[in-house]
C-alpha cells in the first residue's frame, strides 16, 4: 500500500465552498487510485481554506499527471458551485505535485486537472492519455464558447445574449457587480434629484454644467473645466489625453487642406514660415476621415450632426503642441472655411469644439471600443478555443482576459443596443455608430496596435512632454522583457514556435475572428519564429491592460466639463466666419439630458469598481515552476520602479498624468 497527501485549496469569498460530495482520483504513470472521498468531521472545503487527505492506493503511481475532481450529490443539499483554487499532492516518495484549478466547478461533475508544469503539444506527443486530455478540453470549451457575428464588419463576438448566460468564472465577482450598481444608482439618482435626467433643453449659462455632479469632481476635471479655451490645453490632449493615438507629423499639407502661409503666419511667430516648420518637423496633424458618411440621429426630436475636420497643429520652441488651423470637411471651399486662433473667439472656440466631437466619436467608436474591448475579447476566446490550460502562452494569457467577457457582454446588453446610451446621447446613435466601428476594423493595422511601430509611424517619438510615449514604452519593454522570458523557456528555436499547431491555430483564430482575414492590416495569421511570438504577445498584453487603461480612464476627468468633450452637437458646422456667439454655442452643444446621460456612464466606467487585479498581479499561481515565478517577480519589480518614477514626475506637473501607473493599470479589459 502507498499513501498520497493530498492538499486542496479553496478559493476566498462567502459562497466559494460548497456541500456536495468531493472525491478524487489519482491518475500516475503506473496507473489511478480508485475514486476516494475527501471528507473529514466537520465541514471541509470552507471558504480560504486548505484541506488535507490522505488518500490510499493499491500500488506506487509514478508521477502523478491527472486528477480527476468528482463533485456529486451529498444529503438534502442542493446542487452548487465550487471555488477551487488547486490541488497538491505528495507522494510517499516525497514528490510534489501542484495541479492549478482556480474555476469554478457548477453542478455535479468530474474535473480533470493536469499536473502544473507548462507543456505544449510536441512535449505530449508520446503521451496518449494527455493528448486525449488536451484535445477534450478544447472541445469542451469550443462548445461553451461560441462565436457569433454582433454586426456587420465587427470583430466576432461571445455568443450570449446577457451576462446571466455567461460561465461562473467569467462573470463579474459579487464584490464588484455590487459596487458597480450601487455607483450606478447613486449617478443616476443625483441627476434625477436635480431634474437634469429630463431637461431636453439647452444649457442657459455654462457655469451650470458645473451641476450636474457635487461628489465626482477631482482636481484633473476641475483644471480641464478652467483651461478647456486655452490652445496649449487643447494641443496639450492630442498628447496626454483619452485618445493619444491619433496626431501624426506632417511633412507636406493634404491637398484637401489649404492653408496658407499667410493664415499662419501670425501664430509661428517671425522667424519661420510653414515650409520651415514643415521641414523641421514640427507640424503635426490630426485627419478624421473615417468620419465622412457617418449617418448622424435626432435626439429629443432634434436633428444631430457630426463632422470629419482636419486640424493642423504646431510644435512651438517652448515644447508646447499648438492648433494652427482647422477646417470642419474634407471638402475645402468657400462653404469649409479654414478658422484660425485669429479669429474670433468664438468662431475658434466652436471650430475647436467641432475637433473634440469627432475625436470623441473616434475615440468612443474604435479606439476605445474596437481596439480596447472588442478585439481584447477576441484574444481571450481564441485563448479559450485552442489553448488548454497546460499551454504556457494560456498560462501567461489568462490573468489578462478577467471579466473580458463580462463587461463586453454588459456593453453589448446596456451600451450599444438600440435604445442604449449611443442612442440617447451621441451624433451617431446606434445605427452610425455600427457603421463608424465597421470602418475601423477596415483601418485597423498591427502597427497602431504595437506601441513602439505605432510611435514611429506617426512620426512622435521625440516629442516632448508626451507621457503616453514615455510611461507606455516604459510599460511595453517591460511587458516585452517578462514575455520573453517565458516564451524563452518554453520555446528552445523558431522551429518549437512554427511546429506548435496548438499555437498556429490560436493566432489564425484571432487573424480569422478579429480582424476578419484582413491581410492588409499587417496582423499575423501564423507565427513562424520567437521574435513574432514575443512581439504578438506583448502586443496583447500591452493592449489588454496600459492601452486599455490609457483610452479608458480619463474618461470622465476630460468630459465632466462637456464642452470640452461633446458627444453631439445640434446644429450643422459653421460654413461662414463671424457669426458665432456664446448664445449660438450653448445653442449647439448636447442637451441637457444628453448630456447627462453620457456623463453618467462615464462617471462609472471611468473607474474600476473593485475586486482589482493591478498589472502584473497573479495571485492565481498558473506557472507552478521555480523560473517563471522569478520571472514575475522580476516583472513586478520592475512595474512598481516604473509607478515610482511616474509618481514623482507626477509631483510637477500642473496636470498629472497618472493614467500608465501600473498601480493604477489593470491586468486585463475588466471596466
Amino acid at each position: 500500500m502507498a499513501t498520497y497527501t493530498v492538499r486542496v485549496t479553496t478559493g476566498q469569498g462567502l459562497a466559494a465552498s460548497t456541500c456536495s460530495a468531493i472525491s478524487i482520483t489519482l491518475v500516475g504513470a503506473h496507473g489511478e487510485t480508485p475514486k476516494h472521498r475527501l471528507d473529514h468531521e466537520g465541514k471541509d472545503f470552507a471558504p480560504g481554506a486548505v484541506d488535507i487527505y490522505q488518500v490510499p492506493s493499491a500500488q506506487s503511481l509514478g508521477p502523478i499527471v491527472l486528477i480527476r475532481l468528482h463533485k456529486e450529490p451529498y444529503s438534502f443539499f442542493p446542487s452548487d458551485g465550487w471555488l477551487c483554487n488547486c490541488v497538491q499532492v505528495t507522494s510517499p516518495e516525497g514528490d510534489t505535485y501542484r495541479f492549478p484549478c482556480y474555476r469554478w466547478i457548477e453542478g455535479y461533475r468530474t474535473v480533470e486537472l493536469r499536473e502544473g508544469a507548462a507543456k505544449t503539444v510536441s512535449e505530449d506527443a508520446q503521451h496518449p492519455l494527455l493528448l486525449q486530455h488536451r484535445q477534450e478540453e478544447l472541445k469542451a470549451r469550443r462548445e461553451a464558447y461560441r462565436w457569433k457575428e454582433y454586426a456587420p464588419g465587427w470583430p466576432r463576438c461571445l455568443d450570449v445574449a446577457t451576462v446571466d448566460e455567461l460561465d461562473s468564472n467569467d462573470k463579474y465577482s459579487l464584490t464588484k457587480t455590487t459596487i458597480f450598481i450601487l455607483r450606478t444608482i447613486k449617478t443616476e439618482l443625483e441627476l434625477k434629484l436635480k431634474g437634469f435626467s429630463l431637461c431636453t433643453g439647452s444649457w442657459e449659462k455654462l457655469e451650470d454644467i458645473r451641476k450636474i455632479f457635487w461628489c465626482n469632481k477631482n482636481p484633473t476635471s476641475e483644471y480641464v473645466s478652467e483651461h478647456w479655451q486655452e490652445d496649449s490645453f487643447f494641443g496639450y490632449q492630442f498628447l496626454n489625453g483619452v485618445n493619444p493615438v491619433v496626431m501624426r507629423k506632417c511633412t507636406s499639407l493634404p491637398e484637401n487642406f489649404p492653408v496658407t502661409e499667410e493664415m499662419v503666419a501670425s501664430s509661428l511667430g517671425a522667424g519661420t514660415t510653414l515650409q520651415d516648420e514643415l521641414k523641421k518637423g514640427n507640424i503635426f496633424l490630426t485627419d478624421y476621415k473615417i468620419l465622412e458618411g457617418i449617418p448622424t440621429t435626432q435626439l429629443n426630436g432634434e436633428q444631430q450632426y457630426l463632422a470629419a475636420p482636419l486640424c493642423l497643429l504646431h510644435l512651438t520652441p517652448g515644447g508646447q503642441v499648438m492648433p494652427l488651423a482647422i477646417q470642419l470637411s474634407q471638402r475645402p471651399g468657400p462653404g469649409s472655411p479654414i478658422f484660425l486662433p485669429s479669429d474670433p473667439q468664438w468662431d475658434w472656440t466652436l471650430a475647436k469644439i467641432w475637433v473634440r466631437l469627432a475625436n470623441f466619436h473616434v475615440h468612443e467608436v474604435n479606439t476605445h471600443l474596437l481596439e480596447a474591448h472588442f478585439l481584447c475579447e477576441v484574444y481571450c476566446m481564441a485563448t479559450l478555443h485552442q489553448l488548454p490550460m497546460c499551454h504556457p502562452v494560456y498560462k501567461l494569457l489568462i490573468p489578462h482576459t478577467r471579466y473580458t467577457l463580462h463587461i463586453n457582454t454588459l456593453a453589448r446588453t446596456n451600451l450599444i443596443q438600440p435604445g442604449g446610451v449611443f442612442d440617447k446621447a451621441t451624433s451617431t446613435g446606434q445605427a452610425g455608430m455600427l457603421k463608424l466601428l465597421a470602418k475601423g476594423v477596415e483601418n485597423v493595422s498591427y502597427e497602431a496596435l504595437c506601441l513602439p511601430d505605432d510611435l514611429e509611424a506617426r512620426g512622435v517619438t521625440s516629442l516632448p512632454n508626451y507621457y503616453y510615449r514615455d510611461d507606455g514604452m516604459r510599460i511595453w519593454t517591460a511587458v516585452e522583457s517578462f514575455v520573453s522570458g517565458i516564451i524563452g523557456l518554453y520555446y528552445q528555436s523558431d522551429a518549437t514556435v512554427e511546429k506548435d499547431s496548438e499555437l498556429q491555430a490560436w493566432v489564425a483564430e484571432i487573424f480569422t475572428e478579429g480582424f476578419l482575414g484582413r491581410k492588409s492590416s499587417g496582423v499575423p495569421s501564423t507565427l513562424q519564429t520567437r521574435a513574432e511570438l514575443i512581439k504578438f504577445l506583448t502586443m496583447i498584453v500591452y493592449c489588454s491592460s496600459a492601452r486599455h487603461a490609457a483610452v479608458n480612464s480619463g474618461q470622465y476627468d476630460f468630459a465632466a466639463w462637456m464642452p470640452n468633450t461633446p458627444s453631439t452637437l445640434r446644429a450643422t458646422p459653421p460654413t461662414t466666419k463671424g457669426t458665432a456667439t456664446l448664445r449660438s454655442v450653448l445653442g449647439t452643444l448636447p442637451a441637457v439630458n444628453a448630456t447627462c446621460d453620457l456623463l453618467s456612464l462615464l462617471a462609472v466606467v471611468s473607474y474600476e469598481p473593485g475586486d482589482l487585479r493591478p498589472l502584473g498581479c497573479y495571485p492565481e499561481e498558473h506557472f507552478t515552476e521555480a523560473e517563471p515565478k522569478r520571472l514575475i517577480a522580476a516583472f513586478q519589480a520592475r512595474l512598481a520602479e516604473i509607478s515610482k518614477e511616474i509618481q514623482q514626475r507626477n509631483k510637477s506637473l500642473p496636470i498629472r498624468y497618472p493614467y500608465l501607473d501600473p498601480a493604477e493599470v489593470q491586468n486585463s479589459v475588466s471596466i
